[in-house]
C-alpha cells in the first residue's frame, strides 16, 4: 500500500501571500489537502460602535484590487437598513463602476497571474510550447505586455466617476457624489470602446465579441476555435489548445456546487432598495445550483462555522449574528483549528449546510437557469460545460474570460442610458437602528455585508468574502472547503516544482503572492523556490 507523502506549501500564489496550502501525495496525486489563511485582518472588530457610514470608508480598504466592489455592497447595506430612495442615475453609475473593476482585472488576472504558468518547464515537450512563451512569458511576452497594459483603461472610467481608483467612496446611502456631464459619459464609451477593440477583439478572441456571444455550448466553443485563422491564432484559441494538452481539463473539479448572490440592478426595479426586492432586481441574477438543482438565493440560509477556525466556539452562525473572536493560532491548533478564514456553508434543504464555489464560473453557471425576466441575464454556455465536462481549471479560466465580452456589452448601455438632466442622490433619513443586506459579485465571486445598526452605532458588521467560500476550512462535519476538495485529486508531476497547484489556486484567483516555497512536510527541508517567470 501506499504511503502518503506530506508537502507544505508556503505561501501559494503571487499576490497577498495570505494562503497555505499543506496536501498529502500518494503515488503522484494529491489525497489530501487543507488550506490555511495566515493573517487576521478583523475588520468587523473595527467597525462595531463606528458610525453605520463607515463601512463605505473602512470597507474598500479590505482590498487594493476590488476596493469598488466592497464600496457597492457597502453601499446597498446601507441602502436596505436606512431604506433610501435611490435615483435611476445613480444606480446606472454603480453598475458601471462596478463593471469596470472587473473588466480590468480580467487581462490582469490572466496575463500577470495565470498564464505565465503556462510557461513552466514541465511543459516544454508540448506542441505550441514556444508560441506559449513568446506570448504569455512575463514581462517580455508580446501578448502579457499588452494585455496588463491595457487592463488599466476600464479603472480609467471608474476614476471619471469615482473620482479614483481604488478606495473610492463616491457611492453612498441613496446615490453616488458626482455630476458628470457629456465629456465625462463621451469619454468613457470612447475608453471602453478602444479597450473593446485592442484587447479583447484584436488579441484575445481574434473575432468580434458579437461573433463570440454565439457560442452556446462547450461544443460551440470547441468548434469557434477552429473555426478561421484569426480564432485559430487568438490567445483565446492558443489557451484552449494547449491548456487542453496540459490536462488542466481533467483536474481541479472542487465541490461542483455554486453560489451567486447577484449583481448589477435594472434601475427602475430598485428605486427603493429592499432585501426582500433584490433577488427581481437584478440583472445577474442570484442563485444556488447544488450539482443537481437550482435554488433562489436566500440570505438567511448563509452560515459561517468556525470549527477549524481561529476563532472561539464551532456554531453555525447567520452573519447578522456572527461573532469575530480570535484565539491564539498555537492554542487553536491544539482544537484542531488550522486556518484565520471562516467556513461559510449555506442550507440547502434536505442537504444540510454545504461548501459552495463562488466566482465567475458559479455566476455564469447560474445564469444558465431558464426563466430569467426580461431585464436578466440568460446564458446556458457554462451550465452546458459543466453538466458535459465537469468543472475543471480550464473550464474556470473560461468562465471569467467569458465574462469580458458581456460586462463590455452592459457597461456601454448602462452608459447610453444616463440622464445628464436627472439628479443622481436622494439624501436619506439616517435610521437609528436597523438590518441591512448588501451583496455584489466581485471579480473572484459573491461579496456580502452585513449589518446591524442600534443607538445610531453599528454593532455588529459582517464581511463574508469570495475567498472565504473557496479557501475556508473543514466546517465542523468534517467536510472540505470547496478549494480544497479542488487540490484533492489532482496530479503533481514534479514535486520540487508543483505548478499544479498553482493552476487550482490561480483559477479561483486567490490573493497570493509572488514567492512560493515548497517543503517536506517531515524533515522541514527545501524541495524548492520559484518566482513569477522562472520556468520561461
Amino acid at each position: 500500500m501506499a504511503t502518503a507523502t506530506p508537502m507544505k506549501i508556503s505561501p501559494l500564489g503571487r499576490v497577498e501571500g495570505d494562503l497555505d496550502l499543506r496536501i498529502e501525495v500518494t503515488d503522484g496525486v494529491v489525497t489530501d489537502a487543507w488550506t490555511e489563511a495566515s493573517m487576521f485582518r478583523g475588520f468587523e472588530i473595527i467597525l462595531k460602535g463606528k458610525d453605520p457610514q463607515a463601512g463605505l470608508i473602512v470597507t474598500p480598504r479590505i482590498c487594493g484590487i476590488c476596493g469598488g466592489s466592497h464600496l457597492y455592497k457597502a453601499c446597498y447595506a446601507l441602502d436596505t437598513a436606512w431604506q433610501t430612495h435611490v435615483p435611476h442615475n445613480a444606480t446606472l453609475v454603480r453598475n458601471i463602476a462596478q463593471a469596470c473593476e472587473t473588466l480590468q482585472s480580467i487581462p490582469r488576472w490572466f496575463y500577470a497571474l495565470f498564464a505565465i504558468d503556462l510557461t513552466n518547464k514541465n511543459y516544454a515537450n508540448l506542441p505550441e510550447y514556444e508560441e506559449v512563451v513568446r506570448r504569455f512569458a512575463p514581462f517580455v511576452g508580446t501578448s502579457y505586455e499588452k494585455g496588463v497594459t491595457l487592463s488599466g483603461k476600464p479603472v480609467e472610467v471608474y476614476a471619471i466617476f469615482g473620482g479614483q481608483w481604488p478606495h473610492s467612496s463616491f457611492m453612498i446611502p441613496g446615490g453616488v457624489m458626482c455630476g458628470p456631464n457629456l465629456a465625462d459619459v463621451t469619454r468613457a464609451t470612447a475608453i471602453l470602446d478602444y479597450w473593446k477593440r485592442e484587447w479583447l477583439e484584436k488579441t484575445w478572441l481574434g473575432c468580434s465579441i458579437e461573433r463570440w456571444l454565439e457560442n452556446k455550448s462547450w461544443e460551440d466553443v470547441w468548434n469557434w476555435a477552429d473555426e478561421n485563422d484569426s480564432q485559430r491564432n487568438s490567445d483565446c484559441g492558443l489557451f484552449l489548445r494547449f491548456s487542453k494538452a496540459a490536462g488542466l481539463d481533467r483536474f481541479g473539479h472542487g465541490c461542483g456546487k455554486f453560489l451567486a448572490t447577484g449583481t448589477y440592478f435594472q434601475p427602475e426595479l430598485y428605486e427603493n432598495p429592499t432585501i426582500e426586492g433584490r433577488n427581481a432586481a437584478l440583472i445577474n441574477r442570484s442563485g444556488v445550483y447544488d450539482g443537481e438543482q437550482f435554488h433562489d438565493f436566500d440570505h438567511l440560509r448563509v452560515r459561517e462555522s468556525t470549527a477549524h477556525s481561529f476563532f472561539k466556539g464551532d456554531t453555525y452562525l447567520h452573519p447578522w449574528e456572527g461573532v469575530t473572536d480570535p484565539v491564539d493560532p498555537q492554542e487553536g491548533r491544539k482544537q484542531g483549528k488550522y486556518s484565520w478564514a471562516k467556513s461559510p456553508r449555506y442550507e440547502v434543504e434536505g442537504k444540510g449546510q454545504i461548501p459552495l464555489e463562488a466566482g465567475p464560473l458559479a455566476r455564469q453557471v447560474v445564469a444558465g437557469r431558464p426563466d430569467a425576466a426580461e431585464h436578466q441575464d440568460y446564458d446556458p454556455l457554462f451550465l452546458d460545460a459543466v453538466q458535459k465536462e465537469g468543472p475543471s481549471v480550464l473550464v474556470r479560466v473560461m468562465a471569467r474570460m467569458h465574462e469580458a465580452c458581456k460586462y463590455y456589452k452592459l457597461t456601454q448601455k448602462w452608459l447610453s442610458e444616463i440622464d445628464l438632466h436627472d439628479k443622481f442622490y436622494t439624501k436619506p433619513k439616517e435610521l437609528s437602528s436597523g438590518k441591512g443586506f448588501g451583496s455584489t459579485e466581485a471579480a473572484r465571486g459573491s461579496l456580502s455585508d452585513w449589518i446591524v445598526i442600534e443607538n445610531g452605532r453599528i454593532e455588529n458588521y459582517q464581511v463574508v468574502t469570495p475567498t472565504a467560500w473557496n479557501i475556508g476550512p473543514q466546517d465542523a462535519h468534517q467536510v472540505h472547503g470547496p478549494m480544497e476538495q479542488s487540490f484533492i485529486g489532482s496530479p503533481i508531476q514534479d514535486a520540487s516544482d508543483p505548478v499544479e497547484m498553482g493552476h487550482v489556486a490561480r483559477s479561483y484567483d486567490s490573493c497570493l503572492v509572488c514567492t512560493v516555497h515548497t517543503y517536506d512536510g517531515k524533515t522541514g527541508r527545501e524541495l524548492a523556490r520559484f518566482r513569477v517567470g522562472e520556468g520561461s
